[in-house]
Parts: structure tokens; C-alpha cells; sequence
């Protein structure tokens, strides 16, 4: 336990053998220690989510966001401790304030940065789904902006294309009711176009000639469909289009699951937009206040050490410090003393040298 407490206690930046003094102080520079502590640890497992999806795929991307979250986890831990053991208890609650203002900028700076990574990660199910209609609808403006290109590039082609197959669509229909009333004839079903007397006669005869005279005509037509429509695949195998396909279930999941922290991020914004395009209260609140919370948990060993009370162990960190610049006052003057009587002595001796070299000439 007594480990534990001067873990802490270096953690918060105070004189260990000056605090040992004072057992009233023990509770509160721990608290204040711990703060920093799980700050700097927040931020390590923050920064280092982040390296991880920056360089998800890669063999290096687990031992990178490891090294790097430790580095940035030191980091913070190193400036939350110098800059609240900075803190002067002795000054006035003006001065404190203005000692702290900076770090507190900092704090949100910071509180920002480390909360997007976790904000990340709480919503991570949601992001994916965000992802997956991002990406669908993204290669369905792909395809269609790919079709649109085409339909410019080959537009006296597929305009060709589209009155042949008209064309073929209405002599087949035709050629079906020919071939009704040809059958009408033979069997002999009374119409308005037919004579209603059963047999072979020449009238069916003449309509039947004409019928393979068409159906010859409808195959040259249809083979010509054919060939337009095997230019047109070519045409479309040639520039892409082929190849362009809607994703399946199971590439939206591979996509989702390597997408980058970039995506991630944008997805995450989107969350607060529902899929008719108004704004989800709910969600943009959920994140607001998560990001909210870890601003507010970086600035906190601020607040702690602003809003702990003087102690005896700043007044005796006060009257040390006092002593020490005392001290070195003395140290100033002993020295200047020091030099002004040697640089006196060696004046004297100079002086002297020299009348005696004139006496001797």
C-alpha cells in the first residue's frame, strides 16, 4: 500500500520527502496523482486505437499503436504532472486561475483529440452499418455516373441499338397475330378477316408465304440485334462496366472491417444525420456529452489541485523555497565578496610590481 501511495505521489509532482511530513496530505496528493495517472492511460489506450486503425492490414499495426500509445500516454502523463505540481498554492486564486488558463485550453485540445478514438470504438456497431450504406450508395453513384459516360460516349450506338429492338418487338407481335388469324382461317373461325371455311384454301395458303416471308425478315432483324448488343457488352467489358457490380453482404462486411480512420471518423459525424436527412437528437447528444466527458476528465487534475485547499504541505514547500532563494541570495553575495576582496588583492600586487620595476631602473 505504501507503494502504491508513493507511486502516486510522483505522479502528482510533489516533494515525496517534504509530503512524508505531513500524513494529513497523503489522501489528497494521492487523489490528485491518480487523476493524472488515468489521464495519461486514457490517452495511451486513445492514441494507440487510433495508430491501430491508421494502419489496420499491416503485420506492424498492433507493435506501432502500442509504441505509440505509450509514447502519447507519457506525454500527457509528463505535461498533467509538471504542469499542476507548476500550480502555485501560495499565490492568490486570481493568479492560480491565470497559471491554469492555458493548461485548461490545452486540457479541451487534448480532451478532444483523445475522445474521438474511444468515441470511435462505443459506437463501433453503428459506425459499421453507417459504412456499409456509405460505401453501397458511393459504388451505386460509381455505376451510374459509369452508365451515364457510356450512354454519352455511344449515344448514336445504343440509340441504334434501342430502335432495332423496337423495331424486332414489334414484328414479332405482329407476326404472333398473323399467325392467330392464319390459324383462324385454317380452322375455319369466323372473323372480320377471315371466311370462316375450314381448309388449305389460298387465302391461307398466300397469308402463310407471307408469314415465313417475315419471319425471315424478323431473323435478319434479330441477328442484327445480336451483333449491336455484342458491340455494345464489348464496348462496355472495354471500359469498365462489366467489372462494376453492386457489393454483396460479404464485401460490405470485408470493406467495413478494414475501413480506415478517416472513414470511421466521417461515419461517426454522419451518426447525428438519420437516413431521411434530420438531425438525430438522441445520437448527436450521446456523442456531445462522451465527448464532453473525456474534455472534462483531461481537465480534472486541474480542477483538483485548484480546488484542493492550502496545506502545510505547500507552506512548507513555500518557506523551503524561501530559504533556498535565501540561500542562494547569500551564495550571490558571498561570492561578489569573494571577488570584489581578490580583485582588490591582485590590484594591490599589480601596483606594487610595478613602482618596484621603476624603482629599479
Amino acid at each position: 500500500m505504501n507503494s502504491i501511495f508513493r507511486f502516486f505521489w510522483f505522479c502528482s509532482g510533489v516533494h515525496i520527502a517534504t509530503l512524508e511530513k505531513h500524513p494529513t496530505e497523503h489522501n489528497k496528493y494521492v487523489g490528485i496523482g491518480a487523476t493524472i495517472f488515468f489521464t495519461g492511460l486514457f490517452a495511451a489506450l486513445s492514441g494507440g486505437y487510433a495508430m491501430y486503425f491508421v494502419f489496420k492490414g499491416d503485420s506492424t499495426a498492433l507493435p506501432f499503436a502500442f509504441l505509440f500509445g505509450l509514447i502519447w500516454g507519457l506525454a500527457i502523463f509528463n505535461m498533467d504532472r509538471y504542469i499542476v505540481s507548476s500550480i502555485n498554492k501560495s499565490a492568490s486564486t486570481g493568479k492560480q486561475l491565470l497559471q491554469a488558463t492555458p493548461r485548461i485550453l490545452l486540457a479541451i485540445m487534448i480532451g478532444i483529440v483523445i475522445s474521438r478514438p474511444l468515441e470511435l470504438k462505443i459506437f463501433d456497431k453503428e459506425i459499421k452499418e453507417r459504412l456499409k450504406v456509405t460505401y453501397l450508395n458511393n459504388q451505386r453513384s460509381k455505376i451510374d455516373t459509369l452508365n451515364i459516360a457510356f450512354g454519352n460516349k455511344y449515344k448514336i450506338e445504343l440509340a441504334k441499338l434501342k430502335e432495332t429492338k423496337a423495331q424486332r418487338d414489334s414484328m414479332e407481335s405482329a407476326i404472333k397475330t398473323d399467325r392467330q388469324k392464319l390459324n383462324f382461317e385454317i380452322f375455319g373461325n369466323k372473323t372480320t378477316e377471315t371466311s370462316g371455311i375450314m381448309g388449305y384454301g389460298p387465302y391461307a395458303k398466300r397469308k402463310e408465304a407471307e408469314l415465313k416471308q417475315r419471319e425471315q425478315d424478323l431473323d435478319t432483324l434479330s441477328a442484327g440485334v445480336r451483333k449491336l448488343e455484342d458491340f455494345v457488352d464489348n464496348r462496355k467489358q472495354f471500359d469498365g462496366l462489366m467489372s462494376e457490380k453492386l457489393y454483396t453482404s460479404k464485401q460490405l462486411d470485408s470493406l467495413t472491417s478494414i475501413a480506415g480512420f478517416a472513414d470511421r471518423n466521417s461515419a461517426l459525424g454522419q451518426l447525428s444525420i438519420s437516413p431521411n436527412g434530420k438531425k438525430d437528437v438522441n445520437t448527436s447528444l450521446a456523442i456531445t456529452f462522451i465527448g464532453l466527458l473525456f474534455i472534462f476528465f483531461e481537465c480534472l487534475p486541474v480542477f483538483v489541485k485548484l480546488m484542493s485547499s492550502r496545506g502545510p504541505y505547500d507552506r512548507s514547500v513555500e518557506n523551503i523555497e524561501t530559504v533556498q532563494m535565501y540561500e542562494s541570495d547569500k551564495d550571490k553575495d558571498y561570492e561578489i565578496t569573494v571577488i570584489d576582496g581578490v580583485h582588490d588583492t591582485r590590484v594591490s600586487t599589480e601596483i606594487n610590481r610595478r613602482k618596484n620595476a621603476l624603482n629599479s631602473n
